[in-house]
């Protein structure tokens, strides 16, 4: 049995085992937590670039306390008491800027982060008409994950030299006319 976003349990996911993932809203006092996630969930993309001052790793659990006691959108997907991944949503306009997709380093590639961008959507179909989001234009699963979560391409932004923004964007469907 899942929640609304619920991850069903690995042995009905083609072999794998283990306890149900929850999806739910995250608050100023997981700060910690998903900070610890995000650290290192963020480190390979740090190895990427050659980047290790990257936004996501100097991040301070005030700010991330801050973004949750904000007018922020955080899910969390918390499996066994455990806080695995993470995600943020913030608005301009009828537009959620999306950031901070996050899973812990041993259960990414697991259906995860897919599941936390679909509830992120969910949640915000009703105040907004699409979703923008940006990655590195090196990270090819978090491309691969955004496409086939049906986010397209709108542009590409070098901003520095090992660095480019592949900028992207997907529509929503208003709640309740799917």
């Amino acid at each position: 049995m899942t929640g609304k976003w619920g991850v069903a349990p690995r042995e009905e996911r083609g072999g794998e085992c283990g306890p149900e993932i929850v999806i739910e809203r995250a608050g100023p006092g997981d700060a910690g937590e998903v900070l610890t996630v995000q650290r290192a969930a963020y480190v390979a993309e740090a190895q990427l670039y050659g980047d290790p001052f990257i936004p996501s790793l100097v991040e301070s659990v005030e700010q991330l306390r801050k973004a949750l006691s904000g007018d922020a959108v955080v899910l969390k997907a918390v499996l066994g008491g455990r806080i695995v991944g993470a995600v943020r949503a913030q608005f301009s306009g009828s537009t959620c800027l999306v950031g901070r997709l996050v899973v812990a380093p041993d259960l990414q590639r697991r259906g995860i982060g897919r599941r936390l961008l679909a509830a992120l959507e969910d949640e915000v179909a009703g105040r907004a008409d699409a979703c923008v989001l940006f990655t590195g234009h090196l990270s090819e699963g978090n491309l691969r994950l955004y496409r086939r979560a049906g986010y397209t391409e709108t542009h590409r932004e070098r901003v520095a030299a090992h660095l480019t923004l592949v900028h992207m964007r997907k529509p929503l469907v208003p709640a309740g006319t799917a």
